[in-house]
């Protein structure tokens, strides 16, 4: 194999990792994004069940009737 060809293979392949690269560089972000909304949705829904079982722990002041 002459040296001619052996830098084209070289930059062959050079050519296919970059494209790699950036589709993995694709993939990571797409993947950022997704952990983001899923991180400010766990929030909100955290936030709501601390309202919730707030409401449902108040204890009445008043006995009930029957007493």
């Amino acid at each position: 194999m002459s040296i001619e060809e052996r830098v084209a293979e070289l930059e062959i392949r050079q050519a296919f990792q970059d494209d790699t690269i950036a589709t993995l560089n694709d993939v990571i972000v797409e993947q950022q994004r997704l952990i983001a909304r899923m991180e400010t949705q766990l929030k909100l829904l955290a936030q709501r069940q601390v309202g919730l079982s707030n409401q449902f722990n108040e204890t009445p002041n008043d006995p009930p009737p029957h007493y």
